[in-house]
C-alpha cells in the first residue's frame, strides 16, 4: 500500500509529458477535411486509420530526433486511449487484449508503410490506398488530397523542434 508521502512526493509518470502531443495528434487526425476532401471513411476504422497515419509521421519525427523514450511514451498513450475506447464501447476484459494486439500490429504496419511512402521516391499514395482506404475504391483526387496533406505535414514536422512537438504544437 502506498503511503501518503509516496503519493505526495512521487514523480508523475514520465509519459504524461507527452499528453499535449498525443492530444494534438488526435485532434489533427479528426480534422474534418480528411473525411470530406480526403474521403477517409467517417467510421471507427476510418478515424483509427487517420489517427494512426498522423501518429506514424510524428513517431517517425521523434525517431529521427533519437527520442526513443518519448516515442515509447507516445505509443503507450495511444494504447491507453484505444483500450479506453474499446471499454467504452462495451468490449470486456477478456477480449480487449486481443483487440489491442491487433491495433498495435496495425499501427506497426502503417508506421512501416508510411515511413517508406514518405521517403524520397516512396509511393505514399499506394500505402494510403492499402492502409487508410483498406483497398476500397476511392476517388484519385481524394487520395491526392490526403497524400499532399501528409507529405506537407511530414516536411513541416522535420522543421519543428522536439520541444515544440512535446508541447503539442504541431505544424500547420
Amino acid at each position: 500500500m502506498m503511503s501518503i508521502f509516496d503519493r505526495l512526493f512521487r514523480r508523475p509518470e514520465d509519459r504524461t509529458v507527452m499528453r499535449p502531443l498525443y492530444d494534438a495528434v488526435v485532434a489533427r487526425g479528426r480534422d474534418v477535411r480528411w473525411y470530406v476532401e480526403g474521403a477517409v471513411p467517417d467510421t471507427l476504422d476510418g478515424r483509427f486509420d487517420m489517427i494512426a497515419a498522423i501518429l506514424s509521421l510524428v513517431l517517425c519525427r521523434l525517431d529521427h530526433a533519437d527520442m526513443r523514450h518519448e516515442n515509447v511514451w507516445l505509443t503507450e498513450l495511444f494504447v491507453d486511449d484505444m483500450d479506453s475506447q474499446l471499454r467504452q464501447m462495451g468490449i470486456g476484459d477478456v477480449v480487449v487484449g486481443k483487440h489491442i494486439g491487433r491495433m498495435m500490429s496495425a499501427l506497426g504496419g502503417r508506421l512501416s508503410a508510411y515511413r517508406a511512402g514518405i521517403a524520397p521516391g516512396g509511393d505514399l499514395a499506394d500505402a494510403l490506398k492499402r492502409n487508410l482506404y483498406r483497398g476500397e475504391p476511392v476517388d484519385p483526387a481524394a487520395v491526392a488530397f490526403v497524400e499532399k496533406g501528409l507529405r506537407a505535414f511530414s516536411a513541416a514536422l522535420q522543421a519543428t523542434t522536439p520541444d515544440s512537438l512535446i508541447a503539442g504544437k504541431l505544424p500547420e
